[in-house]
């Protein structure tokens, strides 16, 4: 079967080698299988006719059946229009063409009954609708309305007269060659358990809906499908990992209890304490652990990864976290050196500039096992750097690494795999987490340490400009410090240099009294560290920057966090731009600078921002505004090569499905008993590469 549906797209009845080009290029259709997959992204209602009175311009598309009263060509030139009068027995309606005006002249004729089809627009107390469709009313067709799909398309297949309604024919053609050849891909007892309807009667009604009925069973079928062959691969790929690869054992928890009797300046969280024994249990099952930490910024990740470490250096092996930039190594080994000197543990710093003598006498102490704890950037990564015994590796902001850089971690032992601990304060929404690291186990701290105020956000208009200063006086004469912060966009870097620097100017301006730092991406990264740390050490009262402290210093004098031009920014990155205040006992505040005119998703994101400090709650609406790919950054995952699903909409169905692939892997982790052939028969038919298992290959 498999062979069949990956026949070119040329070969259909209607396509030929030009259509089939033209279809590869702009709509990445290159076999039957692709096309059957094309799915329409909305449907046409068909099924109903209203009359003229019942009319409404807050209605998307209406069907209406009457008869042209008359028709007259208005106007010269591009105000030139054909207008024609529809009547019914309730009203009457303007028909209007500014196109093709000629062919509907002669094609349209006064007195005969039509079918009209389009989007009504109210002029005054008139309706009309530009460019509908219109057929001749025919028994047949008054009897026959139907759900119409309507397909992706792009504007040069358009302007090749490629539209949906091709597409549709081209669908109609290939199902009725292919009905025959579509086979069941889930086992009898997922259909009977979720009630969903069979694989071929879901294909036919995702393009062809008999009713609304049909339309969301088929709707529902292919989305489990998908969603349930995505998790059984990543469940699959997790199974397999535990099985081949043995963790190290480490259950000594002297070293952390001591820490945590004598040393620890704080109380842990309960978050923060389950989390701890979540990775406790992993590092003495047995098994290689590989673990999600997510928590959101000054949640107090960091310290959970050094407790985790004790108990690797107390079992007699050593630890490594990698951060992605020079500034967080920096800033950690800062944080983490306090401990380990309490702790009497040695602990060294390894980044692109450390002095060669320092990097020599590192790569010794490792290979001889007496350094303990190496905090580094992408240096770590590096052949000479060679760990006598690497027990735990700790990744920290895992986005901004690929998986290619974390296995460069794993093989840094030559026998067993060191445990890994990927850490990030960009909230991952559930259904992405489940998707994007459905291999991974997840812990998350959901509580913030004692003591810490939530930050209060403010939204305000440039006219609230003088009110705004006269705040940041207030704030810098408590002795407080103020990060000020203008977006940078790649397509015009030179306009917003120039936003940013005229930004430096008028706030110079109008604080001549105080010491002003400015930190941009254009800056050499000596200058930037100069200026970051003139300001972590109070020297300069304002900070001027742009992202560039996204992920940054931590200075907890810092209380003020203004955001200029606030609805250029993704929902995600204004949150993680607020994380940099907030940090110290002092009440901080995060102030939303934006101009008047805002769209809808921009007005979205700032009442999302006013409104709640949960990380998680504000990357859901991310989630459901920008969709998946964006949320991350890239589609850097190709489990996110998604047909049909939406990770935003569709988080109970992803649920099911998981828990639908757990039981079964559970029951039958090989997929060898006779009920699960047909899930056997689906991946055996799937190209190596694929990662989106569901497709019809």
């Amino acid at each position: 079967m498999a062979a069949f549906f990956d026949t070119s797209i040329e070969f259909l009845k209607g396509v030929g080698p030009q259509r089939s080009a033209l279809l590869n290029k702009e709509l990445n259709i290159f076999t039957f299988g692709d096309l059957l997959q094309h799915f329409p992204f909305r449907y046409e209602d068909r099924t109903k006719f209203y009359s003229i009175k019942e009319l409404s311009d807050d209605w998307p598309f209406v069907q209406i059946k009457g008869a042209i009263r008359k028709k007259e060509v208005i106007g010269d030139g591009s105000k030139k229009r054909l207008v024609a009068n529809l009547v019914d027995e309730t009203g009457e309606v303007e028909l209007v063409w500014f196109q093709g005006i000629n062919w509907v002249n002669e094609k349209i004729k006064i007195g005969i009954p039509y079918i009209v089809f389009g989007k009504p627009a109210r002029f005054g107390s008139k309706f009309s609708i530009a460019h509908p469709e219109i057929d001749v009313l025919t028994q047949k067709n008054e009897q026959e309305g139907s759900l119409q799909p309507v397909y992706p398309l792009s504007e040069k297949l358009r302007n090749k007269r490629i539209d949906s309604k091709t597409i549709a024919k081209l669908m109609q053609e290939l199902l009725t060659v292919s009905k025959d050849k579509i086979r069941e891909t889930l086992p009898q007892s997922i259909l009977n358990t979720h009630k969903l309807i069979a694989k071929k009667e879901a294909l036919v009604n995702i393009h062809f809906p008999k009713s609304f009925e049909l339309l969301a069973k088929s709707q529902q079928r292919l989305k489990f499908e998908e969603l349930f062959y995505i998790q059984l691969r990543l469940l699959k790929l997790k199974l397999v990992r535990q099985e081949k690869f043995k963790g190290q054992i480490f259950q000594d928890a002297t070293l952390l209890t001591k820490f945590y009797n004598e040393h620890l300046p704080f109380a842990l969280t309960d978050a923060q304490k389950k989390v701890i024994k979540e990775i406790y249990a992993d590092l003495k099952s047995g098994k290689q652990m590989n673990r999600l930490l997510q928590g959101d910024v000054g949640s107090g990740k960091t310290i959970v990864g050094f407790i985790c470490m004790l108990v690797i250096v107390g079992g007699g092996s050593q630890a490594a976290l990698m951060a992605p930039t020079e500034i967080l190594a920096q800033q950690h080994y800062n944080g983490l050196k306090r401990y380990a000197d309490k702790m009497q543990l040695p602990i060294a710093l390894l980044t692109g500039s450390t002095k060669k003598s320092a990097r020599r006498e590192i790569h010794d102490a490792l290979r001889s096992g007496e350094l303990k704890i190496l905090i580094g950037t992408h240096a770590l990564l590096e052949e000479e750097v060679q760990f006598k015994n690497l027990g735990l590796a700790v990744v920290d902001e895992q986005h901004r690494f690929g998986v290619a850089q974390r296995s460069k971690l794993w093989q840094k032992n030559a026998n067993i795999y060191p445990h890994v601990l990927v850490m990030t304060a960009t909230p991952i929404p559930r259904t992405l987490a489940m998707t994007l690291y459905g291999d991974l186990d997840v812990s998350v701290i959901d509580q913030l340490p004692a003591g810490r105020k939530p930050i209060k956000t403010i939204h305000r208009f440039d006219s609230h400009r003088l009110q705004v200063n006269q705040f940041i006086r207030d704030q810098i004469e408590a002795g407080r410090q103020v990060y000020i912060v203008y977006p940078l966009i790649e397509e015009s870097e030179k306009l917003d240099l120039k936003h940013l620097m005229d930004g430096y100017e008028s706030v110079c301006r109008a604080f001549p009294d105080y010491a002003i730092s400015i930190v941009h991406g254009k800056m050499k990264p000596d200058a930037k560290d100069f200026e970051m740390a003139r300001f972590a050490k109070n020297e300069t009262k304002i900070m001027i920057a742009t992202t560039v402290i996204e992920v940054g210093v931590d200075v907890p004098n810092a209380s003020v966090m203004i955001i200029e031009n606030a609805e250029r920014f993704g929902l995600s990155q204004l949150h993680q731009l607020r994380g940099r205040v907030g940090r110290g006992a002092e009440q901080s505040y995060c102030i939303l600078m934006t101009d008047y005119k805002l769209g809808a998703d921009s007005r979205t994101r700032i009442e999302t921002m006013v409104k709640t400090n949960n990380g998680f709650e504000i990357s859901e609406t991310d989630l459901k505004l920008r969709g998946p790919g964006d949320v991350m950054g890239t589609q850097q995952s190709g489990a996110l090569d998604l047909m049909i699903a939406d990770l935003a909409k569709d988080g109970p169905t992803l649920q099911l499905a998981r828990e639908a692939a757990i039981q079964i892997l559970q029951n039958d982790p090989e997929l060898e008993k006779p009920e699960n052939s047909v899930i056997r028969t689906q991946i055996d038919s799937m190209r190596k590469t694929v990662v989106n298992w569901s497709r019809i290959s």
